[in-house]
């Protein structure tokens, strides 16, 4: 009975926590066509503007529009350059419960 009251404390401690995957920062780059290099270039020089711009003259709705932009550019240069692998808490969990049960 201690076992299982064991078990599942450990269980529930492991899923509670916040535990985050990060990929490798060293990971072999991969070679990208002119194509994506300019597109690379492009949002980089779009966010030096936005970072040399004077933004306290700026209205809320045209901060968030800056924001909502940056944050789209980050996507966009993510996805061109392959992005990481990212495991969500749930999937976490399924996997440390299938290592339980089959081990």
């Amino acid at each position: 009975m201690k076992k299982l009251i064991y078990t599942l404390t450990a269980v529930i401690m492991l899923g509670l926590s916040v535990s985050t995957a990060v990929a490798a920062d060293k990971a072999p780059a991969k070679e990208l066509t002119a194509q994506q290099q300019a597109q690379l270039q492009q949002i980089q020089q779009r966010v030096e503007e936005i970072k040399a711009m004077d933004k306290s003259n700026l209205t809320r709705e045209e901060r968030k529009e800056l924001r909502s932009e940056l944050k789209a550019m980050k996507k966009q240069a993510n996805a061109v350059t392959g992005g990481g692998v990212y495991l969500s808490v749930g999937a976490i969990i399924i996997i440390i419960l299938l290592l339980i049960l089959l081990l």
